[in-house]
């Protein structure tokens, strides 16, 4: 059979005209294809990564995503050793060298963070300009997806406060924690408090009262912080900050937060990365993927088992009716 040109088609009704045209298109894609030319892979650096940076001899855990926007264009976050998770206008690429800027958030001084980095495959290494011109190297390996294969079998509830001492915990610093008829208080803003033991997926209920304008939080597996604050009367915070969020991350679908004094109750359960949250006897996050840890957390090692820890560090706070059911 001959080729067809264009000129044989002037005949042809127009409906089989463009059946015919759609079919040479085809034909050249199917062309290129032989011919090896592939679609564009993305670069190693797209995805999320578990960060420590080595900071005058202490490891401060942190966090970077990189993604496209567009076809060339690279943003990202990033959560640095406190504060929330901070957006990235372009992760900027030379020489197979990336680096990115971001300005203060809670950091002393005026100055940029300025961050280099190169990325070999599952791991990235560079270095940090800080605030105060100082520079620090870190490290960084690809983030786990922490999917689980089969659904949990929960075991049997633990009380993690017994309601007479803080036998279990430990403090990372100078104790200010007390119980005093069946509750856990810290009458001022003091060290955090975290369990003895670890932990992987779970379901945790816990109850607490702050006074007006407090702020606490609770760490699941010491690296994500499911935010206690006073948001109806304290001081006014972005969305993804407020009372039953995982700071900086995920915001609650609704507000269910009661006054200042009263009692509440957070239902959590942990299943890898994905949470859900039950403020109040109401569903405000419903199994949303964390994406990395949150800023005070105690590592970056997501894939490792980690406590439950209690902040202390931001204002009074009173606990009671702590009991979590790890997974079997």
């Amino acid at each position: 059979m001959k080729n067809l040109s264009m000129s044989d088609t002037k005949s042809i009704p127009f409906f089989f005209k463009m059946q015919i045209i759609l079919l040479l298109f085809v034909f050249s894609a199917i062309k290129v294809s032989a011919n090896g030319i592939e679609p564009t892979k993305d670069p190693d650096v797209i995805g999320r990564w578990d960060i420590t940076i080595d900071k005058g001899g202490k490891s401060l855990p942190s966090w970077l995503e990189v993604q496209k926007s567009g076809t060339h264009t690279l943003i990202g976050r990033f959560v640095y050793a406190f504060g929330s998770a901070r957006p990235i206008s372009e992760v900027k690429v030379n020489d197979s060298k990336y680096s990115f800027s971001i300005p203060p958030q809670w950091e002393e001084g005026n100055r940029n963070m300025d961050f280099q980095f190169e990325v070999s495959g599952d791991k990235l290494k560079g270095s940090m300009v800080y605030t105060d011109g100082a520079t620090y190297n870190f490290t960084g390996v690809r983030a786990p997806l922490l999917i689980r294969a089969k659904n949990p079998v929960w075991g049997a509830p633990v009380k993690l406060f017994n309601g007479k001492n803080v036998k279990g915990w430990h403090t990372d610093g100078t104790n200010q924690w007390i119980a005093e008829a069946g509750i856990l208080r810290s009458p001022h803003s003091g060290a955090n408090l975290i369990t003895d033991k670890t932990f992987t997926d779970f379901k945790l209920h816990i109850e607490f009262r702050y006074p007006q304008g407090s702020n606490s939080g609770v760490y699941l597996r010491g690296r994500y912080e499911l935010q206690i604050i006073d948001t109806k009367s304290g001081d006014p915070e972005p969305i993804n900050n407020q009372f039953s969020s995982i700071y900086g991350f995920l915001p609650p679908n609704k507000m269910t937060a009661k006054n200042p004094g009263e009692w509440q109750s957070y239902d959590i359960t942990l299943v890898g990365r994905m949470v859900t949250i039950v403020a109040n006897g109401i569903t405000v996050i419903s199994n949303q993927v964390i994406p990395g840890i949150t800023g005070g957390a105690i590592n970056s090692k997501e894939g490792e088992p980690g406590p439950i820890l209690i902040q202390g560090d931001h204002g009074p706070i009173d606990y009671r009716n702590i009991v979590i059911t790890p997974v079997k």
